[in-house]
């Protein structure tokens, strides 16, 4: 059995993305995994003491888990088989130790704001998790409600699509949802194009060619924006993005277009490395 597995720190943000994952679950037939991790308070004072005994915060830990279990299966009544895992510790060393036990076909996680404050800590965990977890993350915006995935976006750039494309992962989301997939690159006036590109798009066609796509080259000098624009206009129910490694030089002078469509897109996102 399929298994979603979701971080939850009990705020509204990841309560929705746990009502979507629920949903989620129904249509894959999959088990539902909540997952917290909970941290010591410490004193901050000349020598920092522990405030609150492990044993009491785990106690108040599970009990939340409980009542989330017990409120999805009044609000959902269909809902798969539901568990909970809840650790101490940081959040992202003990979700990737979380990812590695149960090995889950996708993590569901909220994420907060697209400016200020909000983004820099707020933010952080579900970027993090989608830099260093090697399963599929599928980012849920505030407020986005789930709804059957019937058409899926496909974000690429045509640079080594043979070592970054998931081909494997896309072929099976596509064939368990039954959807169309539809593959987008973003350029504006072909400035992108270099002669290996030629052959990324010969190689990218093969590889996903049982998949029958709908290929768009969009026009647009912003990557973000013509995504968003091409998936509102055609309602995908999903996009799906490819974080690429870059080198420190080009981390500083270009911005993240996975981070930017984390924190604005109005459609869950899911992020998958190669």
């Amino acid at each position: 059995m399929k298994k979603i597995l979701v971080p939850t720190d009990f705020s509204p943000v990841s309560i929705n993305a746990l009502h979507y994952a629920a949903e989620l679950s129904n249509q894959l037939g999959a088990q539902l995994v909540l997952f917290h991790a909970f941290q010591l308070p410490v004193s901050m004072s000349e020598i920092p003491m522990i405030t609150m005994p492990y044993e009491e915060l785990k106690k108040i830990s599970e009990d939340h888990l409980k009542e989330l279990t017990a409120g999805l299966e009044r609000v959902n009544p269909g809902t798969q088989e539901i568990t909970s895992v809840c650790a101490q510790g940081m959040v992202n060393e003990e979700l990737e130790a979380a990812v590695s036990d149960i090995h889950p076909f996708a993590v569901v996680m909220g994420t907060r704001g697209s400016g200020g404050l909000e983004r820099v800590f707020l933010g952080s965990n579900t970027l993090s998790a989608i830099k260093t977890l090697r399963c599929p993350v599928i980012v849920v915006p505030p407020g986005a409600k789930y709804r059957k995935i019937e058409k899926i976006g496909l974000a690429v750039d045509l640079k080594s699509v043979k070592e970054t494309l998931p081909v494997n992962y896309v072929k099976e989301i596509c064939t368990v949802f039954g959807a169309k997939l539809f593959v987008l690159n973003i350029d504006k006036e072909e400035k992108n194009f270099k002669p290996e590109t030629l052959s990324e798009n010969f190689h990218l066609h093969q590889a996903l060619d049982q998949l029958n796509p709908e290929y768009h080259f969009i026009d647009n000098a912003d990557f973000e924006k013509g995504i968003h624009d091409f998936a509102e206009k055609n309602n995908l129910d999903l996009i799906i993005n490819i974080p690429k490694k870059h080198s420190l030089l080009e981390t500083l002078f270009q911005k993240s277009h996975t981070a930017d469509l984390v924190f604005h897109s109005h459609i869950p996102i899911c992020s998958i490395h190669g």
